[in-house]
């Protein structure tokens, strides 16, 4: 079958741009069976750079007969193999498929939450482990996701495609001058429809992610003070994690802590999030979309997360990058529309109703 060069486009970004592979380096490559196409060029791509690739490929659809039938001795098996194999590679490229989005849709939340504690070893060597390991999470267009955004395949190839070959270098410039506003300690307000929340950053460590943390990138994170936030935000966008739809999410903060939450649909999920650990109750994350190619709600984190005119946060593990100060199990990113609210910092409105005004 004749690849889509734009895929073979994408391979050579992500492996020449966002993890800069280097000869000898050991490249893990983890993805499932839908990804396969961009699999065998990401796996080309890494040997002409001289690197050594290597292979994690997932079959589809069985996670959910995991999670059925499982035993608990099974749920608290710690994957070693796996953990020593990324710990022997100083690159990790993971894509994002899915077969099915809605796999999990009817899985046991606390059994979930008991893998997530479990692996969470991995995920935070994989995810905050630089200089020692540098990742990149990557989209690849298939039809599930296609199916999520409501659009066709060839319509979500084109979306795709265009949120992630773009002008990077360009595009940075333009997320280093507003990440600049942002200083040690900075007091940041937001303040609008369904929104009005305090908080001090780590200003200092905010990061940009051009390309180099997700492909497709476009947005600035940072890692609020633990115990600062105050005030309550509900969420227009519904947030989707393990094949469950959580939708109208509303929290209230007191000293970082959320103290209220409430949810339309799947309440009890977001519940049991919040109390997978002690810190799950606590944002890890604020992040400001900034991505220009990626203008609508997809039900796809990987891109809603980068939608310019948005906000979002992650309750539960703050990035070490960012100053860290939030260790959890989980790190669940929520995104909130911002076409009527500002973003205020250090008394100085630095974006209203999605326009910067810098």
């Amino acid at each position: 079958m004749p690849v889509d060069l734009r895929t073979r486009k994408l391979a050579q970004l992500a492996v020449k741009y966002s993890v800069f592979v280097k000869p000898g380096e050991q490249v893990a490559i983890s993805g499932s069976s839908e990804a396969e196409p961009f699999i065998v060029e990401l796996y080309k791509a890494v040997i002409l750079a001289g690197g050594i690739p290597v292979l994690r490929m997932s079959p589809s659809n069985i996670t959910d007969f995991y999670y059925k039938y499982a035993s608990k001795q099974q749920l608290k098996h710690f994957p070693q193999h796996w953990f020593d194999t990324v710990k022997s590679c100083q690159k990790y490229m993971g894509i994002s498929t899915e077969s099915n989005t809605r796999e999990l849709s009817s899985a046991d939340s606390k059994k979930i939450a008991l893998r997530q504690k479990i692996t969470n070893k991995i995920t935070d060597y994989i995810v905050n482990g630089k200089p020692a390991i540098y990742r990149v999470t990557i989209a690849y267009p298939c039809q599930a996701l296609a199916q999520e955004a409501e659009m066709s395949l060839t319509e979500w190839e084109n979306f795709v495609y265009q949120a992630c070959l773009q002008d990077w270098p360009k595009l940075s410039k333009k997320l280093h001058k507003i990440n600049s506003k942002f200083k040690e300690n900075s007091k940041v307000h937001i303040i609008g429809e369904n929104v009005d929340l305090k908080m001090r950053v780590h200003g200092s460590k905010s990061e940009v992610d051009d390309g180099k943390e997700n492909m497709p990138g476009g947005e600035i994170f940072m890692a609020p003070v633990r115990e600062s936030l105050n005030g309550f935000i509900k969420f227009e966008y519904p947030a989707i994690r393990d094949g469950k739809e959580v939708t109208g999410i509303f929290l209230k903060f007191k000293d970082g802590k959320v103290i209220e939450s409430k949810a339309d649909k799947n309440e009890d999920f977001l519940k049991a999030m919040l109390a997978t650990d002690e810190n799950s109750s606590y944002v890890g994350e604020l992040g400001i979309g900034c991505n220009p190619r990626v203008n609508r709600f997809v039900k796809s984190l990987l891109f809603d997360e980068k939608i310019s005119g948005t906000i979002h946060l992650a309750l539960g593990m703050a990035y070490k990058e960012n100053g860290g100060g939030n260790d959890s199990a989980i790190h669940w990113d929520i995104v909130k529309d911002m076409k009527k609210a500002k973003i205020v910092v250090d008394g100085k409105i630095i974006q209203e109703n999605g326009i910067w005004r810098i």
